[in-house]
């Protein structure tokens, strides 16, 4: 009897070791393809980005066709090859029983086993490295250890004066560069149809060389910032801070404890509107707007309700720009209807999708490019440029302040268009175009700011007066010269980690509802 224990324990121990190095085998697989999905659709990406947006992929009208393709990519093939590794292995085990190991050369054996070990080594590391690189895991540890906090230059803004406020229209570019301009670079300038109705001869502004924020990149980051002027991170970065106990894993809002556009716009008596052609629940995109003032959200869910008919849709996202901007147009002539009879101002925020990537070409749109992402850039700018006619016909441009710009620079993933234009472009910068109603035209707005500084600038094309300018982390355009102290007077390294910081404290009041300025 003694003599079987240890042959058990032996037997026990020998299953649990396979049963590790299989899992090891499928851990390395899963995490190799996820880096390789990654980078086809996304490029390199960060961990925040990750785990905001990556999880909260909706299979109807929130890049479905991804969903799928992750879980079968992820979830299902690697399961697949390991079962199968597995099985073949239980084979040969089962086979050299039937011949009797006995007759086996030895050294073969150990030659077998190193070239098993290591094969099992270079999946497990391959991968693990492959996945960390492409979601940025070390410049996520590195921020760990910044002396840096964004609550230490966070300006909660504070509106001097809202004599002057007036209706907003806020619109969103999918991916809209600036750098697409560029007709010696592409076949021809994309954003020509809506240059032509944004011409500063005729009063329209813009902010020269916009630039992404660091960290950026994606549609919620570019939401957050423009509206926020903070860098979007999740709850991770509330890690190792005292408030981030209070935090459970079902936070009730989004970035709940800072003060957005939404919000101020909604205290000073705005009707906040939102309207996109995709899912707005992808990324908790609806879970920010209803946290931040908007009172109506309107998604692909409203324009199906609506009878939109299928040819209207693409399955991956949702309506096509045509048929979005042809509803903004009915929405803005109901809210300035109402803001004549009511007194009461509102903000229409816009979002379009065309021109996300992988693109679809919608029946309304003619492809006259041999690239055919370029078409249907100028396709979708020439339906927002359609938007803009639209109010200058009417007479909005009149009490209504316009602000246009893009999300964010185009993704370089490698299924995406344009490697050659932009891998070392120098210079990519954001489209912008800003108009208020009876401004000096001659009037300049200060180059080269980032995303973070668009929040008070959008609050002062309302109308809003802000003390120093200031909100969030930004300083509007509209100001010349930035106050000491900000971080916008910081020089560009430090400035670069401030942004990049964890800073636990601050997002851990942020995430929990709580006021994130101290």
């Amino acid at each position: 009897m003694s003599g079987r224990i240890p042959h058990v324990v032996r037997r026990v121990g020998v299953v649990v070791g396979r049963t590790w190095v299989y899992v090891l085998i499928w851990a390395g697989l899963a995490l190799l393809i996820a880096a390789a999905g990654i980078r086809f659709f996304w490029g390199r990406i960060s961990v925040g980005q990750m785990l905001l947006n990556l999880v909260s992929v909706e299979i109807d009208g929130g890049g479905g066709a991804i969903v799928w393709m992750g879980v079968l990519g992820i979830g299902v093939v690697p399961l697949l090859i390991t079962v199968g590794i597995a099985l073949w292995q239980s084979s040969r085990r089962r086979e050299r029983r039937r011949n009797g190991d006995d007759t086996r050369p030895r050294r073969p054996q150990w030659i077998m086993r190193t070239v098993s070990t290591a094969l099992v080594a270079a999946v497990v590391v391959g991968g693990t490295t492959a996945f960390a690189t492409t979601v940025g895991v070390g410049d996520y540890l590195r921020a760990t250890n910044s002396e840096y906090d964004l609550g230490d230059y966070y300006v909660e803004p504070t509106v001097t004066s809202s004599e002057r406020k007036r209706n907003l229209v806020l619109i969103y570019l999918e991916s809209g560069e600036a750098t697409l301009a560029d007709d010696q670079l592409f076949e021809k300038d994309a954003f020509v149809p809506l240059k032509e109705v944004t011409k500063a001869s005729d009063g329209w502004q813009s902010v020269d060389g916009l630039q992404q924020y660091q960290g950026g990149g994606w549609t919620m980051a570019g939401l957050t910032s423009t509206q926020c002027g903070v860098p979007l991170k999740g709850l991770g970065s509330a890690a190792g801070s005292g408030a981030s106990d209070e935090l459970s894993g079902d936070v009730d809002t989004y970035l709940g404890g800072a003060t957005c556009l939404g919000d101020v716009l909604d205290e000073h008596g705005y009707h906040n509107v939102f309207l996109g052609g995709a899912n707005a629940s992808f990324a908790a995109k609806d879970d920010f707007l209803g946290s931040h003032g908007y009172s109506e959200i309107k998604d692909l869910s409203d324009w199906r309700a609506a009878g939109e008919p299928e040819k209207n849709f693409r399955s991956d996202w949702g309506l096509s720009d045509e048929r979005l901007m042809a509803h903004a147009k009915d929405e803005i002539d109901e809210l300035h209807a109402e803001a004549e009879r009511t007194g009461r101002p509102f903000n229409l925020s816009v979002l379009t999708l065309d021109t996300h990537e992988p693109v679809h070409v919608y029946d309304y749109c003619t492809v006259d490019t041999e690239d055919e992402v370029t078409s249907v850039f100028s396709c979708s700018m020439t339906q927002v440029a359609g938007f803009v006619e639209h109010m200058e016909e009417k007479g909005y441009l009149d009490d209504t302040a316009v602000v246009i710009m893009g999300d964010h620079l185009k993704h370089m993933s490698a299924g995406d268009a344009f490697h050659e234009q932009l891998d070392d472009h120098d210079n990519r910068t954001i489209f912008n175009r800003i108009w208020i109603p009876g401004e000096d035209e001659n009037s300049t707005l200060r180059p080269r700011v980032d995303q973070l500084n668009m929040y008070p600038t959008i609050l002062e094309a309302a109308g809003l007066t802000l003390a120093d300018h200031a909100a969030g982390l930004g300083v509007s355009a509209f100001a010349s010269d930035v106050p000491a102290g900000s971080a916008q007077a910081m020089e560009p390294d430090p400035y670069a980690e401030l942004l990049d910081s964890h800073s636990p404290q601050f997002y851990a009041e942020a995430w929990a509802g709580e006021d994130a300025a101290r």
